[in-house]
């Protein structure tokens, strides 16, 4: 089928389970109009089985979002990712790159690296149903299967199946002795190895992810890739996404200053409590906001210890937010 959407993937916000939920992008969209954001991975017995407005729906301010399956059953992924089209996704990515034990008891994530058949059936099946790109989420390796001809064997068997799209975080992961947080971190980064399945494979779009922290990083990458996928960073520093829109992607507006966007959050925080949410639901993801600016722990602070009672009302950010009032931007 022809790809209906015209995603923009220089600069994306990375899949990060129990953070990029629909509050965190609603937030992370009022800093940059433009970033490709993505969901938490979604499980394809969760899609099938469970809540799907509450696991899938989110606000049209989102757009341009991904969507983030985790399944290894043609079938399922296929079921799926007919649902995630019908609520209106733009992208549809199979992952291929989470190592937790967890996810690898469900034939779900890194350990599928093993498996580029299994992802190319994967790949076809989702792409029979769909008009968006289906695109993959992977690590340079796994275990012992780390060599760059391993990488570069995956590659190409998916994209044979008509992938175009890899998101390659320049790690490789260990399926066992390291913690989730420990194969962000521990594995040696090859950025060198992502740039050259660039450089093999032109004709694919090849987007890069792993430590990436700085403007000059995203800059250099850039000479080599098509695309930036900023992981942590955007969740412990979000402003740090407002410069993206006008540097990167071709956008000539002014970002909001972090005083305005908390202002910007304010209706969506009041109509999520008149629905009976919790405000900290919403703010635990902006207490990044004012990262290494005045004040700023005295911002983290006030919705650390006040934001999580039961009873927490919209006041505790208005008062969090008179604290920085009077040093804007």
């Amino acid at each position: 089928m022809p790809e209906s959407t015209n995603v923009n993937r220089k600069i994306s916000i990375a899949p990060m389970m129990d953070w990029t939920d629909r509050h965190d992008r609603y937030f992370l969209r009022q800093i940059s109009n433009q970033c490709l954001l993505y969901t938490e991975m979604v499980t394809t017995g969760a899609v099938i089985h469970g809540d799907r407005d509450k696991l899938l729906a989110f606000d049209q301010a989102e757009h341009p979002i991904a969507v983030q399956l985790g399944g290894s059953d043609p079938k399922e992924l296929a079921q799926s990712t007919d649902v995630c089209t019908e609520y209106g996704y733009d992208e549809i990515n199979l992952n291929v790159g989470c190592p937790s034990d967890r996810v690898q008891r469900g034939k779900i994530g890194a350990c599928l690296m093993a498996e580029p058949e299994t992802v190319a059936a994967c790949v076809s099946a989702m792409q029979a149903v769909t008009d968006r790109p289906v695109t993959v989420k992977c690590r340079t390796g796994i275990d012992e299967l780390d060599q760059y001809e391993h990488l570069q064997q995956f590659v190409e068997q998916v994209a044979n199946a008509g992938c175009k799209t890899f998101i390659i975080h320049a790690r490789k992961a260990w399926l066992s002795g390291l913690s989730p947080k420990q194969n962000r971190e521990v594995p040696p980064l090859h950025y060198d190895r992502v740039y050259r399945i660039k450089e093999e494979y032109p004709e694919l779009e090849i987007i890069i992810n792993g430590g990436i922290t700085e403007l000059s990083q995203i800059d250099e990458h850039l000479k080599y890739t098509d695309g930036v996928m900023i992981g942590r960073e955007a969740y412990q520093n979000p402003y740090f996404l407002a410069e993206m829109d006008a540097r990167y992607l071709g956008v000539s507006h002014s970002p909001l200053s972090r005083i305005d966007v908390v202002k910007k959050m304010l209706p969506y925080v009041e109509a999520h409590l008149a629905n009976g949410g919790k405000l900290h639901q919403i703010t635990r993801h902006m207490l990044g906001l004012f990262h290494a600016q005045p004040r700023g722990r005295l911002w983290r602070r006030h919705l650390s210890e006040n934001a999580p009672g039961a009873d927490a009302t919209i006041q505790v950010l208005l008062d969090a937010l008179s604290i920085m009032e009077n040093k804007a931007d």
